[in-house]
């Protein structure tokens, strides 16, 4: 594996064409990205200029495709001639030798990516008024791209590729199960053929006062739908505690308005919801997917094991979209008997091992990480302690649930006549429960419901 000092002398050595030769300074790793390394520098020349500059590349352990990063690169200086906010490309490889993996050096771009301080930072109120409208006029410029000026960009139909996706997976997930056959069933027009980013949201674009200055992380970039980049925007898990359903930001009509302006292709409000609900799913089974990395043990991390359990989250936001009547139901029924256990709470009982109990041992873990670690270090390993603290906050959750949770599941799927999750899936995929919908929809959603109680109760509100 590179560590810095040799990475230091191979980006000196990749950026000589361009730059000559210069002295890397500063080079550190941060924490953004769970599939690829950023790291930042300075390159500084023979005249001293300083130049600030970015890696981007694949985990030395974990190469992705053969050619995803020239075609990331592609796009981007694409993206760009046609009046998209992106950084500049210097230097990109799909040869290993070079700094280790496949990667790209580009110039660092001012601007915040943290979902949450965009959202919130007084420095970014002029930002946040402009945001939408300069999403859509990026959207619609990236759009108007002929996508055949993208030579070997992926190009497949969504569904399929989903199905396929959670097949591999082999995860029994009855809520995406559930969302495929709605949106199988309620496929709008096309609105046309396009270069899509692919992953356009908050977290992947810079913003500074004056707005969005760069839009980043091209790596799922392909052939499609327009909309799809429209309808990823407005998913929920992008507002990070916001209500508007743009990012936080705005509306969809907003949206919508601002794309057409641009000169984006006319598209309904409906067409706009159907792609909405499919990035809902297609997050839940990006989210299985990088923990199935760590389950693997392929790239063995805490920041992809704790993503697994957001695919709750996501299933609770489908609900939200195509069952509201049965999530409203369960949340409210969930919340009443919340409140019964709570007038119920009783000391811990030591069982078999004394104490401390599993749940308290636990506990004191993460004091440790949160009170301790996460506050003398800094930098890649004090974010994955705060990560790893996190992580223990459902698993003390989940170990208070108890057998009465597991029994109340146990009775909600016999009464669809199906013992398992799995069943459960394969009744709805194959239509064996088309005609008890109602019947279906409540038992997801109370499923779900107890998931996310364990996994985040935030979320439900």
């Amino acid at each position: 594996m590179t560590g810095p000092d040799q990475l230091e002398g191979q980006l000196a050595a990749a950026l000589s064409a361009t730059l000559g030769e210069v002295e890397i300074r500063s080079l550190q790793r941060l924490t953004c990205g769970a599939s690829r390394e950023t790291w930042s520098f300075d390159a500084v020349d023979a005249g001293g200029g300083v130049h600030e500059l970015v890696l981007r590349r694949d985990p030395p352990a974990r190469p992705g495709p053969r050619g995803s990063m020239s075609l990331e690169a592609s796009v981007i200086r694409l993206a760009g001639a046609a009046g998209v906010p992106v950084p500049e490309v210097l230097v990109d490889t799909d040869d290993p030798e070079v700094w280790g993996a496949a990667g790209m050096v580009m110039r660092r771009v001012d601007g915040e990516a943290l979902g949450k301080r965009i959202l919130r930072s007084d420095l970014l109120v002029d930002a946040r008024a402009r945001f939408v409208r300069q999403c859509g006029a990026a959207l619609a410029a990236l759009h108007s791209v002929d996508p055949d000026a993208l030579q070997g960009a992926p190009e497949f139909d969504p569904l399929d590729a989903m199905r396929a996706l959670l097949d591999d997976l082999g995860e029994p997930v009855p809520t995406f199960e559930y969302a495929l056959r709605w949106l199988d069933e309620h496929r709008p027009a096309g609105s046309g053929r396009a270069i899509v980013h692919g992953d356009f949201r908050l977290g992947n674009l810079l913003v500074a006062p004056a707005g969005v200055t760069a839009v980043l992380d091209w790596e799922l970039v392909h052939i499609g739908d327009p909309l799809e980049d429209l309808g990823w925007l407005c998913v929920r898990s992008w507002r990070f505690g916001a209500d508007l359903p743009v990012a936080g930001m705005g509306t969809r009509e907003d949206l919508l308005d601002a794309y057409v302006a641009a000169g984006g292709p006319p598209a309904t409000p409906e067409a706009l919801r159907w792609w909405e609900a499919y990035g809902t799913l297609r997050w839940g089974i990006i989210c299985l997917t990088q923990t199935a990395v760590h389950l693997r043990g392929d790239l063995r991390s805490v920041e992809l094991a704790a993503i697994g359990r957001r695919v709750a989250e996501t299933e609770w936001d489908l609900l939200l979209l195509l069952a509201p009547d049965a999530a409203a139901v369960a949340a409210d029924l969930a919340s009443q008997s919340a409140a019964a256990a709570q007038d119920r709470v009783a000391p811990p009982a030591p069982g078999l091992h004394g104490r401390p109990t599993a749940a308290e041992l636990v506990e004191a873990v993460q004091e440790f990480l949160t009170g301790q670690v996460v506050g003398q270090t800094e930098g890649a390993l004090s974010y994955h302690a705060r990560v790893a603290a996190n992580v223990l906050v459902p698993v003390g959750r989940g170990l208070g649930a108890g057998e009465v949770t597991l029994q109340r599941r146990a009775l909600a799927l016999a009464r669809l006549g199906v013992r398992d999750e799995r069943e459960l899936c394969t009744a709805i995929r194959v239509g064996d429960l088309d005609d008890r919908d109602r019947a279906v929809r409540d038992v997801l959603a109370e499923g779900v419901v107890d998931r996310v109680s364990v996994a985040n109760p935030s979320h439900l509100r």
